[in-house]
């Protein structure tokens, strides 16, 4: 035999396929990794009973000055049920004291509402 071994046209149809199939799995890795880069990505939830796929979103905070007082919203999805506690942890580690804290589950997104108050010392000025 040579170095050039002919391979027969099933053979070489198969090794056609298989590349096929190894391009199309890196494919879909480049497009998962780029949609978890890009802050929302799409992943299937076994305990939604529609069998859809829960939209993953990057956190959103917005806070408001309301006289000499803080409005602080979050939005989150529903994967980051854990935030709302995180930020009351947040909060307090900057001298707050929570007088009232809300939140609403609206579709697949968390809406939640901290009203913070600052005294004393630990008073965080707002420029």
């Amino acid at each position: 035999m040579g170095l050039q071994e002919s391979v027969s046209l099933p053979d070489q149809l198969d090794e056609a396929a298989n590349y096929i199939k190894k391009l199309q799995t890196n494919l879909e890795k480049m497009k998962e990794k780029k949609d978890s880069l890009m802050g929302t990505h799409e992943r299937p939830n076994a305990s939604m009973s529609s069998g859809t796929a829960m939209l993953i979103r990057s956190p959103q905070i917005e806070v408001h000055e309301v006289g000499s007082a803080l409005d602080v919203s979050l939005i989150t999805g529903l994967d980051s049920q854990f935030m709302f506690n995180e930020a009351i942890r947040v909060l307090h580690e900057v001298g707050a004291e929570i007088v009232n804290a809300s939140f609403a589950v609206v579709d697949d997104t968390v809406f939640t509402q901290y009203i913070p108050s600052f005294n004393g010392e630990n008073a965080m000025k707002i420029d």
